[in-house]
C-alpha cells in the first residue's frame, strides 16, 4: 500500500510538472514519504500517549522535533515495524520526560552547547532514499540547522514557561540521536550516503 501510494504521488508529481528534475522529485517526494511514514506511526503512538495521559506533551514534541528535521534530516529505520518501535521509544520518553522534569538553568546551557556542537558536526545527516550529493545543499541545510539551534536556546532563555524549555530541548536531542554516525551504525544502515556517489567534490554537484 505504501510503495502504490508513493509510486502514485510521484507519477502526478512527474506528470504535473515535467520540468523538475529528478533531484527535485526526490526532495519532494522525501516530504511526502516522511508525511505518510509520521501520519501512520503518529495514529499508534498518540493513542498510547492518550493512554498514559501525554498526548498534548507528544504533540508539542513533535512540532518541536519536526521543525528542526526540516532541515538536519536524519535516520529512517528501514523497516516500519523498527521505525514504529524506535520512535515510539523517542518521542513517548520525551513526552513523559517534557511532562515531569524541571531542569537546572545551567544544565539546559550544557545540553544546548552539546547540541549545538552535535549539530554543526552531523547535520545534516542524508538516508541511501535521499543522498545529499550538492555540496552547497549540505552547507545551506548544516547552517539553517545551527540557526534553529540557536533560535530554539534564545526561546529557551526568554520563556519562562517550563514545558515551552522541554518541548524545544527533547525535540533537539531527539533529532541528534537521529543524525549520530553511532545511530546509524546501530541499525545497520550507511552513513554519508553522498559519498557513495563519488560527487562530494564533483564540481557539477555544487
Amino acid at each position: 500500500m505504501k510503495k502504490r501510494f508513493l509510486k502514485n504521488i510521484r507519477n502526478a508529481i512527474i506528470k504535473q510538472y515535467p520540468d523538475y528534475d529528478n533531484d527535485k522529485v526526490d526532495e519532494i517526494m522525501y516530504g511526502v514519504e516522511g508525511i505518510y511514514l509520521t501520519f501512520t506511526k503518529t495514529i499508534i503512538i498518540f493513542t498510547l500517549a492518550f493512554l498514559l495521559g501525554i498526548a498534548k506533551e507528544l504533540l508539542f514534541l513533535l512540532l518541536a522535533f519536526n521543525f528542526i528535521r526540516l532541515f538536519a534530516f536524519g535516520m529512517h529505520a528501514d523497516n516500519s515495524l523498527t521505525c514504529l518501535i524506535f520512535s515510539s521509544f523517542l518521542f513517548l520518553s520525551g513526552s513523559f520526560v517534557s511532562k515531569y522534569i524541571n531542569l537546572d538553568q545551567n544544565i539546559i546551557y550544557v545540553l544546548y552547547i552539546l547540541i549545538l556542537i552535535i549539530i554543526s558536526i552531523f547535520s545534516p545527516a542524508d538516508t541511501v532514499k535521499r543522498p545529499l550529493l550538492k555540496r552547497k545543499k549540505r552547507i545551506r541545510f548544516k547552517i539553517l540547522s545551527i540557526i534553529t539551534t540557536i533560535l530554539y536556546f534564545i526561546l529557551t532563555i526568554y520563556t519562562k514557561n517550563q514545558y515551552i524549555t522541554n518541548y524545544l530541548l527533547f525535540g533537539l536531542i531527539i533529532e541528534c540521536i537521529l543524525i549520530l554516525p553511532t545511530t546509524y551504525m546501530l541499525f545497520k544502515m550507511p552513513y554519508k550516503n553522498y559519498k557513495t556517489y563519488g560527487l562530494s567534490t564533483n564540481k557539477n554537484s555544487d
